[in-house]
């Protein structure tokens, strides 16, 4: 957008690649990012492993196919859609449950922070 606006200008953050670690150097510069550091600020924000090795995978899969021919295939795929909660979890199981056979049409409201304070201490 740069070139077709005269007043819009395109920066980024500075970064310093360690191996598989990203250092943010908090300084804006000219320019676009050679790439996208969206599933190293997710790990830094404490997201599930399963959920980066998952994004790495689809990663992998969009640049393979933006490599082939040139353009990028965003058909959806099965094994795409990800999750930030391990459905192996018997506790998220439990609480699954729960909220499925919860009918909120018949809580009061106090009934309900009641229950998702009981559901909240089922996490600790």
């Amino acid at each position: 957008m740069h070139e077709t606006f005269q007043r819009i200008k395109n920066y980024n953050v500075s970064v310093k690649e360690l191996k598989d670690n990203v250092l943010f150097l908090r300084k804006l510069v000219p320019g676009g990012s050679a790439h996208s550091f969206g599933i190293h600020v997710a790990k830094m924000a404490g997201m599930p492993q399963m959920v980066l090795l998952k994004a790495q995978k689809v990663l992998k899969k969009l640049e393979q196919s933006h490599k082939s021919d040139g353009k990028i295939d965003l058909k959806p795929a099965d094994d795409m859609q990800l999750s930030i909660f391990n459905m192996d979890d018997p506790i998220l199981e439990d609480i699954k449950s729960e909220l499925a056979a919860l009918d909120i049409n018949t809580l009061t409201p106090v009934e309900a922070l009641m229950k998702l304070n009981e559901l909240k201490r089922k996490l600790k």
